[in-house]
């Protein structure tokens, strides 16, 4: 099979899937190696960014998945008549900054840092798709677990997790709050300049949400940290 031919047909598969597709998949489709197959997504991507078109090809750890360019965005918008992704507030970059280094992480472990309840923000962050419940720890009580999402990766411009800031050493109540304020500054800023979550068969819109207010108690956190071995 010629290159070009690998190359559009991944293109096709992308235009009208619409959601992040595994390499693995593409390249068993294909019958070629995974290497091949991101190859030829990477030419894809360069093609792309290169003749200024107006999408883009994205790598989200294992998998990629087109999406419009971000300078169009407002054109998008209006040509839609969709909403803007309300700005995470401080809560929401903070307990997302925790699970996105320590996940899969219980919602116990996050108020541990924390020092406030944050069982609103989990939600909310999971209501806009930047985190999931990943399953269960087995310690008596059977704690969800959560881990982030391709659409945090897309959101911040990430293509693998392992892109993130370094993290200074965190413990628990006050000190783990100060901790991680350059990871959350880092996270804003990604936010602000990357790509918004339009995609290629069509812009899923996000409603404003209201962030709710938290009042961070300046104790340290009662709950304890969690070990054990998690079940999927």
């Amino acid at each position: 099979m010629e290159a070009t031919d690998i190359e559009s047909i991944i293109e096709s598969i992308l235009f009208v899937s619409g959601e992040p597709v595994a390499l693995a998949r593409i390249a068993a489709v294909l019958g070629i190696s995974e290497f091949d197959a991101e190859s030829a997504a990477n030419r894809l991507r360069d093609s792309y960014s290169f003749g200024r078109r107006g999408i883009r090809l994205v790598k989200l750890e294992d998998k990629i998945q087109l999406c419009s360019s971000p300078e169009y965005a407002d054109y998008i918008r209006l040509t839609l008549e969709t909403r803007k992704p309300p700005q995470l507030s401080q809560a929401a970059l903070e307990v997302l900054a925790i699970i996105a280094y320590f996940q899969p992480a219980t919602k116990a472990y996050i108020e541990q840092i924390r020092g406030v309840d944050s069982a609103y923000t989990v939600g909310l962050l999971c209501d806009r798709e930047l985190v999931e419940p990943c399953g269960r720890l087995s310690v008596p009580g059977r704690p969800i677990i959560y881990r982030t999402t391709p659409d945090f990766l897309r959101t911040f411009g990430l293509e693998s997790l392992h892109e993130l800031p370094i993290l200074p050493q965190v413990e628990a109540g006050e000190d783990g709050r100060e901790g991680i304020q350059n990871a959350i500054l880092e996270l804003q800023g990604r936010e602000q300049g990357t790509v918004d979550r339009e995609q290629g068969t069509g812009d899923r819109g996000q409603e404003t949400v209201d962030e709710g207010q938290e009042t961070v108690d300046e104790g340290q956190g009662s709950g304890d940290e969690e070990q054990g071995t998690v079940e999927i």
